[in-house]
């Protein structure tokens, strides 16, 4: 046995099962004591109602009354890690904090002086990998390269899992459980803040019935399980009942990717799953190719992964502003995009297909500086993650790995007609456009019945915009 006891600092893996931290420091000591810290310094930029941390202040007490349950309890604090996490280990007096790796930059060196502060305290820090299957340079090119082009990565990372299917195996919790510190005096009673200790008040996602925690994430894949051979199909339509919804979960680690990955992988060897189960897992493997790109090039957070493309002059000003809070407020006059607006704004949520259309509307229908999006999809969606986003809004862009060439630009309305043909969606968060026919809505400038609707003309003709991107564009064929 290496130590007394230990601490494990939970952060984005709030369960109590297949959690490789948990599971080395209860194999590794005597005694485990575990320990989450409303991080001030993340929580001081955000709005007064904000769902993430409603989501995360459930997902915690979930986590505390499975502790309990096994025979521990969950520490939490309102702090700065920096401090708290060093101050908490010498009062519990443990000898070690496990965790797992968080791979954005600024988590990576908010760990480094952590883990420095426990070194000149004479105490150890441990980090695992946990919240992918593979990561950082595990899966190189067959020269020993990092990849930058998502295919070959997929395929070199479907032949590391065959041959090694381990990397997938659980990491049991519940076997050494009796090694949980017990709540003991004060701590058996409830400890955690409330949300108005934290300084905030509660948002709507409580009535927007967004499951939440482990059980939460349990649900929505158990959901999914049964629907998951239409999903390369179903996916793309958002009035359908198509994704998994376990992004926030996968952000906040509720769930095992490990688990979900297994589950997959045995369904598909079973010959079950159809095609849907092989596009979904793709998925998350694009999920740790953004999150392996961002870890080898970490100047892609604020600039452009192919440099060339700094270069591009967006529009400024007063008139760019107006645009901009236009596409904010969704109101653009392009219905599909305006939806998909308004979902963002009053959910916390935008189904994929969409994120994709109201990006490559904002960047080159308007031609906004792409990270002006990303900002704003950051500050809003509940299942924010750096490395996704910013992947997502490259890929937009024209200017990240493997992205869409530049001169693929998306019609917004030929996008509605494909994805939401009857309108449905649409209607959802557009109800001044109800009774437009179904093929009105997709534009309802062009038809007579929109002047008493209190519905925007459009911002800009599409294909004037894509004229002057192309335009825009030209800057990244030039030589340097």
């Amino acid at each position: 046995m290496k130590h007394n006891s230990s601490l494990v600092w939970l952060r984005r893996d709030l369960r109590v099962f297949d959690h490789v931290a948990l599971h080395q420091a209860l194999q590794d000591s005597h005694k485990v004591y575990c320990a989450f810290i409303y991080d001030t310094t993340i929580l001081a930029d955000l709005p007064r109602q904000d769902r993430r941390l409603d989501f995360i202040h459930a997902s915690v007490a979930e986590v505390d009354a499975e502790l309990r349950q096994l025979g521990g309890y969950l520490i939490a604090r309102h702090a700065d890690p920096l401090e708290a996490i060093p101050a908490l280990a010498a009062e519990l007096k443990v000898d070690a904090v496990y965790c797992n790796h968080d791979y954005e930059p600024q988590a990576i060196a908010r760990d480094a002086a952590v883990a420095d502060a426990l070194t000149d305290a004479g105490r150890r820090f441990f980090s695992f990998k946990d919240q992918v299957v593979f990561e950082k340079s595990e899966v190189l090119s067959q020269t020993g390269g990092v990849f930058s082009v998502f295919t070959p990565y997929k395929n070199a990372w479907l032949k590391k899992l065959a041959a090694d299917p381990s990397v997938i195996a659980p990491y049991h919790i519940e076997p050494h459980a009796a090694k949980l510190a017990p709540a003991a005096g004060s701590a058996s009673l409830p400890n955690l803040p409330t949300i108005a200790d934290l300084g905030f008040e509660p948002s709507n996602l409580a009535a927007l019935k967004i499951p939440t925690g482990m059980s939460g994430a349990a649900q929505l894949f158990d959901d999914f399980l049964p629907r998951i051979a239409q999903y390369n199909t179903a996916r793309d339509f958002p009035a359908v009942k198509g994704p998994s919804y376990l992004s926030l979960h996968f952000r906040f680690g509720t769930l095992s990717v490990r688990h979900l990955v297994r589950t997959v992988v045995d369904l598909m060897a079973r010959g079950g799953g159809g095609e849907g189960a092989a596009v979904w897992l793709s998925e998350l493997i694009w999920r740790e190719f953004y999150a392996m790109i961002l870890f080898h090039h970490p100047h892609v957070v604020g600039a452009s992964f192919k440099p060339a493309y700094d270069a591009i002059a967006w529009e400024t000003g007063p008139e760019a502003d107006e645009l901009f809070e236009a596409w904010c407020a969704g109101r653009t006059g392009y219905p599909l995009v305006d939806a998909a607006m308004l979902q963002l704004n009053q959910t916390g949520y935008m189904h994929n297909r969409l994120r994709m259309v109201a990006a490559c509307f904002l960047i080159k229908d308007l031609g906004i500086d792409w990270r002006r999006g990303e900002a704003y999809f950051a500050l809003h969606l509940n299942d924010f993650d750096l490395a996704s986003n910013n992947g997502g809004w490259q890929w937009a862009s024209s200017s990240g790995c493997d992205a869409q060439p530049y001169f693929r630009i998306f019609n917004p309305i030929t996008q509605s007609e494909k994805f939401d043909s009857a309108g449905k969606f649409i209607r959802r968060y557009l109800p001044q456009l109800k009774d437009l026919s179904d093929k009105e809505i997709h534009a309802p400038w062009l038809h007579a019945r929109m002047a008493p609707l209190d519905y925007p003309a459009p911002l800009v003709q599409h294909d004037e915009a894509r004229k002057r991107t192309l335009e825009r564009y030209e800057v990244v064929k030039k030589p340097a």
